[in-house]
């Protein structure tokens, strides 16, 4: 529950507010990120949305009808009653009761509840930290919402077990399988890599004119490398040496085959570029 006074109809007041607090300091690393989040959705929904908003802020949450905003709006009275709580601990008292002592305490405990959903995704998107590179010169760097937040491949296969059985013994993926879906598939993941495996007419991209059906980035092949060899899985392509790969046009890489006949590239991840 909020104690202070907030403006009644003006959430770009209740940002400054929560600006001004986070500059006191003694916040979660990630609270200004948290801000910027919710700031940047606020500044994309009508007034009528803002309002309820408002209405939250106010205590009359309950008044609101459930919608699709709803989590932004309880993410906002979170991050409030936060950094009430971080105020409210910067008031030292000359004199302590052990009543006091115990009420510091727990509000102190609680702050890690708060601060477990700093960062995270909310409505779809995840705020950025990093800048974004100015269009115009003398343009300042702003930051940005990510809405897209991962992919996968998907490969059709005669027979998705034996794919999936492949890649979890060769390649070291783990399979989930997904059969209540609207599209029965399963999933693979390793690391970062995704790859969905749907039944249907296998047609190896080679079929088409296109040399790979998959890239796989790795920050060094070397290893992964060695890894695949050894399982015995095809290599079409074998690694260069890091020296011989110097002098070549592409980056380093080498080609696998899978069970189904689908040629991945591993190319080396190259850090030194812009999102």
């Amino acid at each position: 529950m909020l104690t202070k006074e907030y403006p009644r109809h003006d959430m770009n007041r209740v940002f400054d507010m929560i600006e001004e607090a986070i500059a006191q300091g003694g916040v979660d690393d990630k609270c200004k990120d948290e801000m910027n989040l919710l700031m940047h959705l606020y500044a994309g929904l009508p007034a009528e949305a803002v309002e309820c908003g408002m209405m939250y802020i106010h205590g009359m949450g309950a008044d609101v009808p459930q919608s699709d905003i709803t989590a932004l709006h309880i993410r906002l009275l979170n991050l409030l009653e936060y950094l009430e709580k971080v105020e409210s601990l910067r008031q030292i008292p000359s004199e302590l009761t052990n009543e006091e002592i115990k009420r510091r305490s727990d509000v102190l405990s609680s702050l890690e509840g708060h601060e477990k959903v700093f960062g995270s995704a909310l409505l779809g998107y995840r705020y950025s930290g990093k800048p974004v590179e100015a269009k115009e010169e003398g343009e300042e760097e702003g930051q940005r919402l990510l809405l897209m937040n991962s992919q996968a491949a998907v490969f059709a296969c005669e027979d998705i077990y034996k794919t999936a059985l492949f890649y979890e013994d060769k390649l070291g993926f783990k399979a989930t399988h997904l059969d209540d879906e609207a599209m029965p598939h399963i999933k693979l993941t390793r690391d970062n890599i995704a790859i969905v495996l749907v039944k249907g007419d296998l047609k190896p991209a080679r079929n088409y004119g296109i040399k790979y059906d998959m890239y796989i980035y790795c920050s060094e092949p070397f290893l992964l490398h060695n890894e695949i060899k050894g399982q015995g899985v095809k290599i079409i392509e074998e690694l260069p040496e890091a020296n011989k790969a110097k002098s070549q046009m592409s980056n380093r890489q080498f080609v696998i085959e899978d069970i189904d006949g689908r040629h991945i590239c591993v190319s080396q991840f190259i850090e030194n570029y812009k999102d």
